[in-house]
C-alpha cells in the first residue's frame, strides 16, 4: 500500500460574494448552493493533503445558525484534522461578512470525511497530519472522538427506535397524510456536475437533495421552508457522468415548528435504466422550519403515516430528533450549567463532551505555577471567574500501568482521602463507566456525593497521552438523597504521558467547583498541604502497585 500526502500544510479558503443567482425568494443564499461550496472547499483541502483526487464519504450533522443575504461575503475555511489510514476528517467553518458594517458571523461549523481515490490504483495509506498549532492538536485529538460517534450512531439509533416503536400512537385529528408531500425528481449527470474522473460531486448531489426536500416540506406548510439542519449525508456508492439520478423525498414527521424530510437517491446507467435496477447511492434527512413576514416561526400541521414504511419513518424521525437535540445540547454546553442527563440518546455526545472538555482545559494557555515540591508541581489557571487546577507528578512506572491503575476509580480511596466509597453504577463498555462516590463532610456540612462519568482513551500515537476524563452526570436511578449534599464535577481527570519505558508524567486537572474550592483556598494560602499530600499518596500508590507487575 502506497503512502501519500503530508507535504502541504495549511487551510484551504474559498471566498464568494452572494449574488441574486445564488439566492432564494427571500434574498438569502440558498442552502443547496452553500452545501456545494462547502463540499468543494473541503474536498480541495483533502486533496491538498493527499496529493491525489478525493471523494466525499460522509458529512456530519450540519446546523445553519445564520443566513447569508445578497451582497454579503461568504468565507469557507477547511483543513484536514486527522487521517485514519485511507480516510480523513476535514473541518469546515463558514462565516459571513457584511461589507457595509464589517460585522462577521458564524454560519456553520461542520465535519466531513473524505477518501483518497487515485486513478488506476488501489487504496493508498495517507501520511499523518502535521500539527503546527495548539488548535491543530486539539482538533486532531477530538477527531477520534467524533469518529467514535459516527461509528456508534447506528446502534444508538436502533436502540431509540425500539423505544419509539413502543409508543406507536399519534394525533390523527386534523392530521395530514404524508402521501401529499411525496416528491420525485430526476437529474442527468453531465460533465459540469462531475470531477475530472467523471464522478459526481458530492456537493452537487447535496444541492439537488435540498431542492426536492424543500419542495416536499412546502407541500405540508404551504409556505417557503428554510433549511436549518441536515442529519448526516452518507454516500453509499458513486455515480458518474451519464447516470440518471432519481430523487424521492417525503415528510417523515412534523414537530410543532420544524419538519423532517427524508430523501433517497438512486442511480441508473443506461442498462440499469431499462431493467429498472437502481443503485442506492445516498440518503439524508433534512430539517426545515418556516417563518412569517415578521420572522416568527410558524407551526406545521400534524402528519399521519398511512403505511408500515411510513410508520417506520415517523418513528425514525423521533429518534433522530432526540439524538440531534442531545448533540446540540452537548456541543453548546455552558460551563456553569448543571450536569448532563445520561440517556440513550445522548451517551455518545456526553462522552465526547467529557473528553473534549478535559482536552481543551489541558491545552489552555496561561497556566501559572504556584508550588514546586520534588516530583510535584501545582499550577493554576484563571479565566474570568473560573479557576482551574493542574497537578503534575513524575512517576517511576510505565505510562500504561499508571493508566490502568488510575482508570479504575475503585482504587481511588486507597490514595485519595476525599473518596470514602466508590462503586460502579453502570459499566457501559471498557471505556465508559459511571461511578457513585461518597466524600467526607466538611465542618458543619453534610457528607458530599457525586455521580460521575469516567471516559477512558488510549493514545493512537506514541506522542499522545492516555486520558481519564471525569464529569458529573444525572441518573434517574440515583436521585439526590437527604443524607448527602449532591456535588458536581464540571471537568476533571488525568492525562498521562510516557517519558521512558519505566517512567511517566501524570497530570491531574480540575475545573474548580464550590465543593473543591475550600481545599484549594486553604492550599493557596499556605494553611494546608492537602493537594501536595494527596499527590504524594498518588505517586506512592502508583509506584507500589506498579512494582508488582
Amino acid at each position: 500500500m502506497e503512502r501519500r500526502g503530508g507535504a502541504a500544510a495549511g487551510d484551504v479558503c474559498m471566498c464568494q460574494t452572494v449574488f441574486p443567482a445564488h439566492a432564494n425568494h427571500r434574498g438569502e443564499l440558498s442552502a443547496g448552493q452553500l452545501l456545494k461550496w462547502m463540499d468543494a472547499t473541503a474536498c480541495l483541502a483533502a486533496e491538498k493533503h493527499a496529493g491525489v483526487s478525493c471523494v466525499t464519504l460522509s458529512m456530519d450533522d450540519i446546523q445553519f445558525e445564520e443566513a447569508a443575504r445578497v451582497g454579503q461575503i461568504i468565507t469557507i475555511k477547511a483543513k484536514v484534522n486527522r487521517v485514519f489510514k485511507t480516510s480523513m476528517e476535514v473541518g469546515i467553518k463558514v462565516t459571513i461578512q457584511d461589507i457595509l458594517t464589517n460585522v462577521e458571523k458564524i454560519v456553520s461549523v461542520a465535519y466531513a470525511t473524505y477518501v483518497a481515490k487515485p486513478v488506476g490504483a488501489g487504496k493508498i495509506e495517507l501520511e499523518p497530519v502535521k500539527l503546527l498549532s495548539t488548535e491543530d492538536h486539539l482538533e486532531h485529538t477530538l477527531a477520534i472522538e467524533r469518529r467514535r460517534i459516527r461509528l456508534g450512531y447506528e446502534q444508538v439509533f436502533q436502540n431509540l427506535m425500539q423505544e419509539s416503536n413502543k409508543e406507536d400512537t399519534f394525533e390523527e385529528e386534523d392530521a395530514v397524510s404524508t402521501d401529499v408531500t411525496h416528491v420525485q425528481s430526476i437529474e442527468l449527470v453531465q460533465p459540469p456536475h462531475a470531477n475530472h474522473h467523471g464522478n459526481t460531486f458530492g456537493g452537487q448531489i447535496m444541492a439537488w437533495m435540498e431542492t426536492v426536500a424543500s419542495i416536499s416540506a412546502s407541500r405540508l406548510c404551504r409556505s417557503y421552508p428554510i433549511l436549518k439542519s441536515v442529519n448526516m449525508f452518507k454516500f453509499w456508492g458513486p455515480s458518474v457522468v451519464g447516470d440518471r439520478l432519481v430523487f424521492n423525498a417525503i415528510v417523515n414527521n412534523a414537530f410543532q415548528n420544524s419538519v423532517e424530510v427524508g430523501v433517497r437517491v438512486e442511480a441508473y446507467n443506461c442498462e440499469e435504466w431499462i431493467k429498472d435496477q437502481a443503485r442506492h447511492i445516498n440518503s439524508a434527512f433534512l430539517i426545515f422550519n418556516t417563518v412569517n413576514d415578521k420572522g416568527e416561526l410558524l407551526t406545521f400541521p400534524r402528519i399521519k403515516p398511512t403505511t408500515k414504511d411510513g410508520m417506520r419513518r415517523y418513528h425514525g424521525a423521533v429518534a433522530r430528533k432526540r439524538i440531534r437535540l442531545a448533540r446540540k445540547c452537548m456541543l453548546s454546553a455552558k460551563e456553569d450549567k448543571p450536569s448532563d442527563p445520561w440517556e440513550r440518546s445522548n451517551q455518545a455526545y456526553v462522552s465526547y463532551s467529557n473528553v473534549a472538555a478535559l482536552t481543551h482545559l489541558a491545552a489552555k494557555p496561561g497556566w501559572e505555577i504556584t508550588s514546586t515540591l520534588d516530583d510535584i508541581k501545582i499550577w493554576t489557571h484563571e479565566e474570568g471567574d473560573v479557576l482551574s487546577l493542574k497537578v503534575e507528578m513524575q512517576v517511576k512506572i510505565p505510562s500504561h500501568l499508571a493508566f490502568s491503575l488510575l482508570s479504575d476509580f475503585r482504587f481511588r480511596q486507597q490514595w485519595d482521602k476525599h473518596f470514602i466509597t466508590c462503586e460502579v453504577l453502570q459499566a457501559l463498555n471498557e471505556d465508559e463507566k459511571i461511578y457513585y462516590v461518597k466524600s467526607p463532610p466538611m465542618t458543619g456540612h453534610k457528607p458530599r456525593d457525586f455521580v460521575i462519568l469516567v471516559s477512558l482513551r488510549q493514545p493512537c500515537q506514541p506522542s499522545e497521552p492516555y486520558i481519564v476524563a471525569v464529569k458529573s452526570v444525572t441518573l434517574t436511578s440515583m436521585p439526590p438523597s437527604p443524607e448527602h449534599c449532591r456535588s458536581e464535577i464540571l471537568c476533571a481527570g488525568f492525562q498521562i504521558y510516557s517519558d521512558s519505558n519505566s517512567s511517566c508524567t501524570v497530570c491531574y486537572f480540575n475545573q474548580v467547583t464550590s465543593g473543591v474550592m475550600p481545599y484549594l483556598a486553604a492550599n493557596l494560602t499556605g494553611s494546608s498541604k492537602s493537594i501536595e499530600d494527596t499527590a504524594l499518596e498518588c505517586i506512592k500508590f502508583l509506584e507500589l502497585k506498579g512494582s508488582k507487575y
